[in-house]
């Protein structure tokens, strides 16, 4: 089982995550195709992290918080009340493109297996698909979060954290916000990312990352 004690990624390999945000989130490889919700908004300035390295994932061995989880918890599901979401959640790695590979199917979410784990300290990610062949993928209507709505991510050890959305945007994968969603963070964080914007049937990919930014606001521990 994985530690919450992370290594920090290669900056080589993290802009290669960035440059297209997730590989496939949607309708890529056999995935469906089909519109995208939008979103034009930009993160609140309590979402977008302190200064920080774009480029390096943050390493919680120096930084924690006396209720982070212990070392071997892991996210074992999301569940976003307002979109009537609740998935289980897949380690993520990157794939041999060096792109954040997504789950292996839509009903799943995912998280970043190898960065910080939800609830320590710095930005933790995760990641789900936005449709598919079969019907929606988990994060299909991600952008319509909004400030002030919460996000609950349950733990191996049975903790259920509360996550509060404080802004989301909208980027082309092209112009990946790096900074933003991976820079260093003195505070846990959530990074949730599907795509959206517009299918390319040419490509088999949307031309846009939906990026929503939440802040940690309670931990209910485990009876």
């Amino acid at each position: 089982m994985l530690s919450r004690m992370k290594t920090a990624l290669g900056a080589a390999a993290l802009a290669a995550i960035v440059a297209l945000g997730v590989a496939g989130c949607s309708a890529g490889s056999g995935e469906a195709d089909g519109s995208a919700p939008k979103t034009t908004a930009s993160p609140t300035a309590s979402a977008t992290p302190g200064a920080g390295a774009a480029g390096r994932i943050q390493d919680p061995d120096t930084e924690s918080l006396s209720d982070a989880p212990a070392a071997g918890v892991v996210p074992s599901k999301i569940v976003i009340p307002s979109l009537d979401v609740s998935a289980g959640m897949q380690d993520l790695a990157i794939g041999a493109a060096g792109e954040l590979d997504p789950p292996t199917n839509a009903t799943d979410a995912g998280w970043y297996a190898k960065g910080v784990v939800p609830g320590a300290v710095g930005p933790a990610i995760i990641a789900g698909h936005i449709d598919s062949t079969t019907g929606p993928g988990v994060f299909l209507h991600l952008a319509r979060l909004k400030e002030g709505d919460t996000v609950e991510v349950v733990l191996s050890n049975g903790d259920v954290q509360t996550w509060t959305v404080t802004g989301s945007r909208a980027a082309l994968k092209t112009e990946f916000p790096t900074s933003d969603v991976y820079g260093t963070s003195p505070t846990p964080q959530l990074r949730l990312i599907t795509c959206g914007g517009t299918f390319d049937a040419s490509i088999g990919h949307y031309d846009q990352n939906t990026i929503v930014f939440a802040d940690l606001t309670s931990t209910r521990k485990a009876a």
